[in-house]
C-alpha cells in the first residue's frame, strides 16, 4: 500500500511541477502522512516502478523525476532555470492526490467564467462545445501561452465574433484565466500567485483592445470599416507596429 501511495505522489507531484526532486517528494509525502519515507526507501520505490512511472510519461532523470515531455524536447536545463527561487506550490492531500490523472487541471472560477460566456454568448447553450473550447483554451494557458495560440482555439471552430466589445470580453476572461492557470515554470504557482508573493514585473500584461484575425477577416483586426495593416501602429496602444507587437 505505501509503495502505490509514494507512486501516485510521485505521478501527482511531476504532473503538477514538471518535474521535482526526489528529496521533495519525500518532504510532501512525510508532511501528508503518518508512514514516513527517507531516501533509501524512495530510490527503491522509484527502482521498482520504472514502468509504472513511464506508463504515465514519467522518467527518472539523475536525482529528479521529470515529465516525459520535458526530456522529449530537452527542456530540463531550461525548466529547471526558470523555477529557481519561486516556493512550491503544495495543495492539500485529496487535491494533490488528483494530479496522478495527467489529463487533470483544477476548475477554478477563471474557467467557469471563459465556459460560461463561451456557452451563452457563442455556442447558444451549448456546454459541451463550450467545455471543448475552454478546455483547449486552458491547455494553451498551461503551455506556451500567447494571446494569438489562444485564439487560435477559436479560428479553428470558425467562430465569428460579432463585435470588437465581444472580442475585448473574451480578451479579458482568457488573460484572467492565463493569469490563474498552475504553470511548472512557477512550482504548480499561477502567475497571479507568484506576482502576490514575489515577482511583480512578471505578470501577464492585459491588452487595451483587440487581437489579430477575430472578426473572421484573414490577416487582420478591423476597427470600423478599416483593415489594419501589419505595419500600421498597433490598436492595443503599446507605441509598437502591430506586426512587431499583437499581429505576431
Amino acid at each position: 500500500m505505501k509503495k502505490e501511495l509514494v507512486l501516485d505522489y510521485v505521478k501527482s507531484l511531476t504532473h503538477l511541477y514538471g518535474l521535482v526532486h526526489k528529496d521533495k517528494v519525500v518532504e510532501i509525502y512525510n508532511l501528508q502522512n503518518e508512514d514516513m519515507i527517507d531516501g533509501e526507501a524512495i530510490d527503491s520505490i522509484l527502482e521498482e516502478g520504472t514502468k509504472e512511472l513511464r506508463d504515465n510519461f514519467v522518467e527518472i532523470s539523475g536525482d529528479f523525476i521529470v515529465a516525459e515531455t520535458i526530456l522529449k524536447y530537452n527542456n530540463f536545463n531550461e525548466q529547471l532555470n526558470h523555477r529557481k527561487g519561486k516556493p512550491f506550490y503544495i495543495p492539500e492531500k485529496e487535491e494533490l492526490l488528483k494530479y496522478n490523472d495527467e489529463t487533470y487541471f483544477e476548475i477554478n472560477k477563471e474557467y467557469s467564467a471563459l465556459k460560461s460566456y463561451v456557452a451563452n454568448n457563442i455556442f447558444d447553450g451549448d456546454e459541451f462545445k463550450a467545455e471543448m473550447l475552454s478546455e483547449d483554451v486552458q491547455g494553451i494557458c498551461q503551455y506556451g501561452f500567447s494571446v494569438n495560440s489562444a485564439f487560435d482555439v477559436f479560428n479553428r471552430r470558425k467562430v465569428n465574433f460579432q463585435s470588437e466589445k465581444q472580442v475585448s470580453e473574451v480578451t479579458q476572461l482568457i488573460m484572467d484565466l492565463a493569469n490563474n492557470t498552475r504553470l511548472w515554470e512557477n512550482n504548480g504557482h499561477t502567475p497571479n500567485e507568484i506576482f502576490n508573493k514575489m515577482e511583480r514585473h512578471k505578470l501577464r500584461p492585459l491588452p487595451n483592445a483587440g487581437v489579430p484575425n477575430l472578426l473572421g477577416i484573414p490577416g487582420g483586426l478591423t476597427t470600423g470599416n478599416k483593415k489594419i495593416g501589419r505595419n500600421d501602429s498597433c490598436p492595443c496602444g503599446s507605441g509598437k507596429k502591430y506586426k512587431k507587437c499583437c499581429g505576431q
